[in-house]
């Protein structure tokens, strides 16, 4: 195993490469990672690793690659998926005592399938809150995801598992799921890149466009680099080296010519009181200064947002648990949360539901065309220190919504827009935690963000003071 260490300090992009050159197995990379997973327990980043399929799987991958070369153009990576999707051989838990103990599913979904025939090896399943509701990843049928920069706090969620994993050298890269800022707010917290694309670009997501329709699926990943090496799989799992990777690595040299708007105003005022920490507006206001250093058109922005954000948006999140088929007397082995939510959903009548739902698309038309006088909006992406594991679901159930809120500000909004959006961390404070922005674009321009994202990453690195 002591050859395969040098897996740890590679990228996906070069590790992908290596593979792809014959440099190491599938095998050789699957044990590895498996090795460093079962070492790292402690981070609660799994709610179930399948050791033995993952090794006949790179087995399956080393075999084809004798016969006609790679498989896709993720061949033998190590990879899971948050435990909301389905995968042959596995059980689809969403982090509940409901589905705990049902039969491993028989198919996979199209997302799986897609990561297959990109060549990746599937290892478990990455640890998510009930019914991914919450933006922390405690559920009460596993550990809880840990943060790897400080394991007494959370690492984030509703994807926490993945990005624990990714961060802490367990997987190269990962899928996650964002809702409410589910991929943003775990890579915040983490210290890694977490990118949200717009509603509709990737083909096995939902394609509705419409505020109900809040979930995606994303890349979280170590380096800019990479998240673009699995958003290129995930849009098409047999093209290598695509649009986005390039994009990416244009990145390194220039961002291109942008107008930047930035504020720290959020939608859940003045219903909640948003405060930011002193770190977290720091991060803004570096990055500001960075891209102002490169000669780009950053600005303070002006602006308002209509009212009844705070609560139109529950309306919407919270009753998209009536479409999870629940067995009877569900509500009793649910957690505080979702049996709250549950409960405020079906006390709902559809008018008062309609009504939210039309309130909330005015108010994302109206925030659209606002944001929309800037190729990319800057916002924080955390308002505070990710909170101690626990804190969140110790509390009564609307108050750990609303601290939900108050920690998340600026994420759920980019959603009910259908917006792509993308977290670069920008800093570390005295305590080792990271600090991140969110670059929000115009639809269809997430290749416009990895290569922003890419470029902020390198001007961070040459900002940071020489040891």
């Amino acid at each position: 195993m002591t050859e395969h260490h040098a897996f740890g300090s590679l990228s996906a992009r070069q590790l992908r490469d290596a593979i792809a050159a014959g440099t190491y197995t599938a095998r050789q990379v699957t044990e590895y990672y498996l090795s460093v997973i079962h070492q790292r327990t402690d981070l609660g980043a799994f709610m179930a690793v399948h050791d033995d399929a993952a090794l006949a799987r790179a087995d399956e991958l080393d075999e084809a690659y004798a016969a006609t070369g790679v498989v896709g153009p993720l061949h033998g990576l190590p990879l899971a998926f948050k435990d909301t999707v389905n995968v042959a051989g596995m059980v689809t838990t969403f982090g509940s005592r409901l589905f705990a103990d049902t039969e491993p599913q028989l198919e996979d979904e199209p997302v799986s399938l897609n990561m297959n025939t990109a060549g990746v090896v599937q290892v478990g399943k990455t640890t998510l809150p009930e019914f991914a509701l919450s933006c922390h990843s405690d559920n009460v049928i596993s550990e809880p995801a840990r943060n790897p920069r400080n394991p007494e706090l959370t690492a984030g969620g509703s994807s926490g598992g993945a990005a624990a994993a990714v961060a802490a050298g367990l997987l190269p890269v990962a899928p996650g799921t964002d809702g409410g800022g589910s991929i943003r707010i775990p890579a915040a917290a983490t210290g890694i890149v977490g990118l949200k694309p717009g509603r509709g670009t990737i083909p096995t997501d939902e394609h509705n466009d419409d505020v109900k329709n809040l979930s995606v699926t994303g890349p979280l990943a170590r380096t800019v680099e990479d998240a673009a090496l699995l958003m290129d799989a995930l849009v098409d799992p047999t093209q290598s080296n695509g649009r986005y990777l390039t994009a990416a690595q244009q990145g390194r040299e220039s961002a291109g010519d942008l107008s930047i708007g930035y504020t720290t105003a959020s939608p859940f005022q003045p219903d909640l009181d948003i405060t930011l920490s002193q770190s977290a507006v720091q991060a803004l206001t570096l990055a500001v200064t960075l891209l102002s250093k490169e000669g780009l058109s950053v600005e303070e922005m002006s602006f308002s947002y209509r009212g009844g954000y705070h609560k139109n948006f529950q309306t919407v999140w919270t009753q998209g648990l009536t479409r999870i088929p629940m067995p009877e007397g569900a509500e009793e082995r649910m957690e505080a949360l979702a049996r709250d939510f549950l409960k405020q959903a079906r006390e709902r009548t559809q008018e008062q539901y309609e009504a939210a739902v039309a309130e909330l698309s005015d108010w994302a038309a109206d925030t659209r065309r606002q944001f929309s006088a800037y190729d990319v909006v800057l916002t924080p992406v955390l308002a505070f220190t990710p909170p101690p594991v626990g804190t969140f679901s110790a509390m009564e159930a609307q108050d750990d919504y609303e601290y939900q809120c108050k920690f998340t500000p600026y994420t759920s909004m980019i959603n009910v827009m259908g917006l792509p959006a993308i977290s670069i961390p920008i800093k570390d404070d005295d305590n080792g935690m990271s600090w991140s922005i969110q670059a929000v674009g115009r639809a269809g321009t997430e290749g416009q963000l990895l290569r922003l994202g890419a470029r902020l990453e390198a001007l961070v690195a040459g900002n940071k003071p020489s040891e």
